[in-house]
């Protein structure tokens, strides 16, 4: 059954952590009592931290609160809650494995060692007391899980004097050689309009220049990992980065991007 009084104090816990305004609402509490196993049957003083990965914390929700999320939604449960949390230094990404690529299918989320032990303390007479402590505090550690997080970006030349980063893993290597590495060779000249493997999907683009060679982008659809323009010919370059190991086909091949050139620019893939 669902315990909506669960839910109104989680939403208390987040304004009272100082979540921005956009991520004191349902979805965010639920969020945090996944990440709690926080079941309507449990107290405050049972929250857990279980590694929990964005589909199983939406099926947690579903089964234990009643609310249901499209399987659509998990872009907006990761980039308009998950994201947020992991910035305020409430969630660590990763903890297991901090190097895994981005897009990964196992990628998980666990709630900071610190916030279990001060929301065990809930609705309780050491609460304003362990929370003025927690604050305290909390900036200091946001500050260096953030630090961590930089430290394990891959740095990338994209122009004399310019760089982008990439996050971490060996889909992203394998990118930054296809920028830095095969770009200059076979590629000279060539300009990046678009790469992959950052936090958002749309982390490096230059629409701009991709408007001025006559192509516009369906920004619902799947782009391709990296794209370079090569003007000495006017050709666009589409690039799929694909780490394996073991044989491969062309079975698997991922579908390229709704690209749709208002002229013939003279591009080949």
């Amino acid at each position: 059954m669902k315990d909506t009084g669960h839910i109104d104090n989680a939403h208390k816990v987040l304004v009272s952590l100082g979540l921005p305004r956009q991520q004191q609402n349902e979805r965010s509490a639920l969020c945090l009592l996944a990440l709690l196993d926080l079941r309507p049957d449990r107290t405050w003083a049972q929250a857990q931290n279980p590694l929990m990965g964005i589909t199983p914390i939406m099926d947690w929700i579903r089964d234990h609160y009643e609310k249901k999320y499209a399987p659509n939604t998990r872009e907006t449960v990761r980039r308009q809650t998950m994201h947020q949390f992991v910035d305020a230094g409430i969630a660590l990404y990763n903890p297991d494995k901090p190097d895994r690529p981005v897009n990964s299918p196992a990628a998980v989320y666990q709630i900071e060692p610190a916030v279990p032990a001060l929301l065990r303390t809930f609705d309780t007479k050491r609460w304003h007391r362990q929370l003025t402590a927690y604050l305290a505090k909390r900036q200091t550690l946001a500050a260096q899980y953030a630090h961590e997080r930089k430290q394990k970006l891959i740095p990338v030349q994209i122009a004399p004097g310019q760089k982008i980063t990439l996050s971490p893993g060996e889909h992203s290597d394998l990118i930054r050689v296809i920028i830095e590495d095969f770009g200059a060779r076979f590629v000279p000249g060539g300009v990046l309009i678009y790469a992959g493997g950052t936090r958002e999907k749309w982390g490096y683009f230059d629409a701009v220049l991709l408007s001025k060679v006559g192509v516009s982008v369906d920004t619902h659809g799947k782009m391709p990992d990296v794209v370079l323009y090569y003007p000495e010919r006017n050709w666009l370059l589409l690039i799929e980065s694909v780490t394996s190991h073991g044989p491969w086909t062309g079975n698997g091949m991922p579908s390229l991007p709704a690209f749709s050139p208002r002229r013939p620019p003279g591009w080949f893939t």
